[in-house]
């Protein structure tokens, strides 16, 4: 009596839900709806990395392009207050134009490239030396251009 009632329950189901084809169970995804989800999740979590990535980047291209104005106006105003460049970077430092050396956000490290140069600023200027400075990495930009240029 309860096998005929459970049996008569379960054609109520089917006839509402459709009837199953042959060999196939009544609940749950076949391995390939799962297969074609899982598809779709990696391709959006690929997508999401990459505008990660790509953000990334760019804020460390834009804390890079501060550090250089940073470092160049201070490099400017210690020439004119003292009538001479500084011989390095750590003169700034010193001086107290600078806190600290700024780490490059490429490179990772504080390893920029001075440039050293005769370049006059004002008529009272006595002496030359360091007038710009570069990062030392060769990566090219979202520009298009090495971060060395900069």
């Amino acid at each position: 009596m309860l096998m005929n009632r459970l049996q008569f329950k379960l054609r109520q189901f089917q006839q509402r839900a459709g009837s199953p084809s042959p060999g196939r169970s009544l609940g749950g995804f076949t391995v390939l709806e799962l297969m074609i989800v899982m598809t779709i999740m990696l391709i959006l979590i690929g997508v999401a990395v990459g505008n990660y990535q790509r953000t990334i980047k760019i804020a460390r291209e834009s804390r890079l392009k501060h550090d250089l104005q940073v470092m160049r106006v201070a490099i400017d105003n210690y020439t004119l207050d003292k009538q001479t460049a500084p011989q390095s970077l750590q003169d700034l430092v010193d001086a107290h134009y600078l806190r600290t050396l700024p780490v490059d956000p490429i490179t990772g490290a504080a390893d920029w490239v001075p440039h050293q140069g005769d370049t006059v600023l004002s008529p009272d200027q006595t002496g030359t030396g360091l007038d710009d400075v570069h990062s030392n990495s060769e990566q090219v930009s979202t520009e298009g251009t090495p971060y060395n240029t900069w």
